[in-house]
């Protein structure tokens, strides 16, 4: 059994000094956290700007057009195993004739969710392996955790970014 979560916004954990995706539930009122890499982060962040430029330009992104060119759509983010602390994540493509499923990393499926604005579907026993906090605590939710993440990514130095820096 699967639980419809939606990425709801990011954080920075302020004690490890990583960013941090919130998933919510909009049912029951839960949030799950995920933990990613500062790389991840900006991958993120470089999306939701692709997106707002392309919602303006009416470009669609060559993925986009890919997919549709193969008649393949997002179907379903899966998050299906927390082994080690690592999530088991799938994006299922699904098409004319059969399904694919392709194992990616979580950030890599937050990114696909925003970018087709789909929900992320938690398996149960997931959610009960995983630290899982009360949406009840809008402490978590606040405005400024979205400025420290805008800081911290602004703060960033390109050195950090490895070979690639952006």
């Amino acid at each position: 059994m699967y639980v419809e979560m939606k990425v709801n916004g990011f954080t920075l954990d302020s004690i490890a000094q990583m960013p941090v995706v919130l998933l919510k539930d909009a049912d029951e009122g839960y949030a799950l956290p995920i933990w990613i890499n500062t790389m991840d982060a900006v991958s993120i962040a470089a999306e939701l700007i692709s997106r707002d430029m392309s919602a303006e330009s009416g470009c669609s992104d060559l993925l986009t057009k890919l997919l549709s060119q193969m008649r393949l759509k997002v179907d379903k983010i899966n998050i299906d195993d927390l082994s080690d602390g690592v999530f088991d994540v799938s994006i299922v493509f699904a098409g004319e004739c059969e399904e694919i499923k392709l194992s990616v990393r979580p950030s890599e499926a937050v990114v696909m969710a925003l970018k087709y604005d789909i929900p992320v579907y938690v398996a149960e026993h997931v959610l009960s392996q995983s630290l899982v906090m009360p949406t009840s605590d809008q402490s978590i939710f606040d405005g400024s955790d979205e400025r420290r993440f805008v800081d911290f990514l602004e703060s960033l130095d390109p050195k950090d970014l490895g070979k690639y820096p952006m």
